[in-house]
């Protein structure tokens, strides 16, 4: 019951706190740390031990960086190899460079200094891919760049954590334990490979065909918490071992149901782990060393902002992208508590000299918001002053296709013939893993959910194309995609004229009655298998097809009312019947049946 009510009161101070900062224009980060402050020792002493907490929500970084990881295709990983170690190495070594005088005023040793240095190089990635997520910049070119910074910043965690050993100055340990840890992590790393390329795809899909929806949940949680332990145990970054496992399942049929179902999740640890680093401020520490935590701080993100810029110079940025770069990463990362807590227990470090460096590496995660904003405006005034030349960018297709039957595949094998890309989502495992196998880029996914058309990119497509079969699940996605993304055109297909009417009041761009186009086919055929010449098919076919389209159009204001739908319907064959008779009056096919159509109203 202690737990449930702790919890309560955790979801009850985001509630509030967090629209509450919203509202002020300072954003949702702020909002988390703010309730952790309050409820932490400094303040409430609510939570007396907050770093129960922060492990706990440590999760959601790892949740995070799964659902990155499912945002980046292998190929596209491979393509991000010189930005990941040629600019993640120079950001790390230029800013230690910065850093390490921190250390010597702190009175460390001149070894001890460069570790401090190296270990406060390291930024937040669960703050600065929240504030890029929160203006969906993660795409853009500093988002880009800033990812492959913090991906490798990830990495070089692992042999600081091993190095340890070595600046505590027992060298057996670091040349013995420690070297034989990292080995063990090397091999962990293949074979979480192997395992996420081979083997859990085919779980999933044994999964995906029993059509329990929460199963697969189950599955995809799984998978997380199974790669971030198994890393965990290894000695490696729990987050990269879910990064990695969302690379390995990035291009299979079942990446924007993974992270649909992930979603939910990560968002509430994640704003739990922001809840614990605001517990773990040490208010009476910071009160009494005020001008150091504040120095420590001020150096810290003066040194980022300095060499990150450096950095974003070097990768050819535009220049109205730098500033976003350099503030977007400026602050300090939370894999800085893991390590300083590690270098104090293996004897680095004094506990002092890690307390101050916490608080200030907290202050730094709190003025994130701000120098965003900051870096943002200065960014303005550069814009476009030359284009950007390099290969960043959306990556996102312009056409996404909500069900893949026979009717949405005929759309897409025109597209493909055209050199366009789309997305396509079908709920039929079956038919996704047929089609997959031309090369379609085709998921496992129910368009009708709003978080699986968010996960597909409908907020960055041009065109929706709803081609499932059922029309209720049409109408519902067509309701989704009107309220949440209303600069996306739809094209939708229905199933007769009533669900077109209705289509057309939900607001849909372009409605295509399915069997319309096919039974005027049909009907050309009929009228030359009866002794038509073509021309006279054709002109009677064009003539019905266009008295139709008016009619249905004209009929749309009085949908509502069957009496006047009849009455109209009545009128017009009367008025088509005489519209023939005078086109085709003494036009006899060779078995003396006369060129009269005739037309019956569509079943609704």
């Amino acid at each position: 019951m202690d737990f449930l009510f702790e919890a309560a009161v955790l979801l009850g101070a985001a509630i509030i706190a967090v629209p509450l900062f919203q509202r002020l224009g300072l954003g949702s980060i702020l909002g988390y740390l703010a309730a952790g402050l309050v409820l932490g020792p400094s303040v409430s002493g609510f939570i007396a031990r907050p770093e129960t907490v922060l492990h706990f929500a440590e999760f959601g970084v790892v949740m995070l960086l799964f659902i990155i990881g499912l945002e980046l295709e292998p190929a596209r990983l491979w393509q991000l190899r010189r930005r990941l170690f040629g600019l993640g190495s120079l950001q790390l070594i230029g800013c230690a460079a910065l850093l390490t005088p921190l250390g010597l005023a702190l009175g460390l040793a001149l070894d001890r200094a460069v570790l401090l240095g190296l270990i406060l190089a390291l930024s937040s990635t669960a703050f600065a891919l929240q504030v890029l997520n929160e203006r969906h910049q993660l795409a853009a070119p500093h988002g880009q760049t800033a990812f492959a910074i913090l991906l490798f910043q990830d990495l070089a965690v692992i042999p600081l954590l091993a190095l340890l050993p070595l600046f505590a100055g027992d060298i057996g340990l670091a040349s013995g334990d420690a070297w034989l840890t990292v080995l063990r992590g090397v091999g962990m790393v293949v074979a979480a490979i192997l395992f996420g390329r081979l083997v859990f795809p085919r779980v999933l899909a044994f999964v995906a065909r029993s059509d329990v929806h929460e199963v697969f949940t189950a599955a995809a949680l799984f998978l997380v918490l199974g790669m971030a332990l198994v890393m965990d145990w290894a000695g490696l970054s729990m987050a990269l071992g879910a990064f990695l496992g969302g690379v390995m399942l990035a291009d299979t049929a079942y990446r924007h149901e993974l992270e649909a179902n992930i979603e939910p999740f990560k968002g509430l640890l994640l704003g739990l782990f922001f809840i614990a680093v605001g517990m773990s401020v040490d208010l009476p520490l910071v009160y009494h060393n005020l001008a150091w935590v504040l120095g420590i701080a001020a150096g810290l993100v003066i040194g980022k902002l300095a060499v990150v810029a450096l950095v974003g110079l070097v990768a050819r940025l535009p220049r109205s992208e730098v500033p976003r770069l350099a503030a977007v990463i400026a602050q300090g990362g939370e894999f800085d508590f893991v390590l300083l807590t590690a270098a104090v227990s293996a004897g680095v470090f004094e506990a002092r000299i890690a307390s101050l460096c916490i608080a200030a590496v907290t202050l730094s995660m709190a003025l994130t918001p701000f120098l965003y904003r900051a870096g943002e405006r200065l960014g303005a005034r550069f814009r476009d002053r030359r284009p950007y030349d390099g290969d960043f960018g959306d990556q996102s297709p312009p056409v996404l296709i909500a069900g893949l039957g026979r009717f949405g595949q005929m759309v897409a094998r025109v597209l493909k013939s055209q050199g366009i890309l789309f997305t396509a989502l079908d709920p039929n495992i079956r038919q996704v893993e047929f089609i997959r196998r031309f090369g379609s880029r085709i998921y496992y996914a129910d368009a009708s959910r709003l978080d699986l058309l968010r996960a597909a990119g409908a907020e960055r497509a041009q065109l929706l194309v709803v081609a499932v079969d059922d029309a209720e699940t049409t109408s519902r996605i067509v309701r989704q995609a009107r309220a949440h993304f209303p600069g996306l055109k739809i094209l939708a297909r229905a199933r007769n004229r009533h669900h077109a009417w209705e289509l057309m009041e939900l607001g849909v761009e372009v409605v295509i009655r399915e069997t319309f186009a096919a039974s005027m086919e049909m009907s050309f055929e009929v009228l030359k298998g009866l002794g038509y010449p073509s021309s006279n098919a054709m002109d009677a076919v064009r003539t019905f097809r266009d008295f139709d389209v008016r009619l249905f159009q004209d009929s749309y204001k009085d949908r509502h009312d069957v009496e006047t739908l009849v009455a109209n319907d009545r009128a017009a064959m009367a008025e088509l019947r005489s519209l023939f008779q005078k086109e085709l009056s003494g036009r006899t096919p060779r078995d003396g049946t006369p060129g009269v159509a005739r037309s019956e109203p569509e079943a609704s």
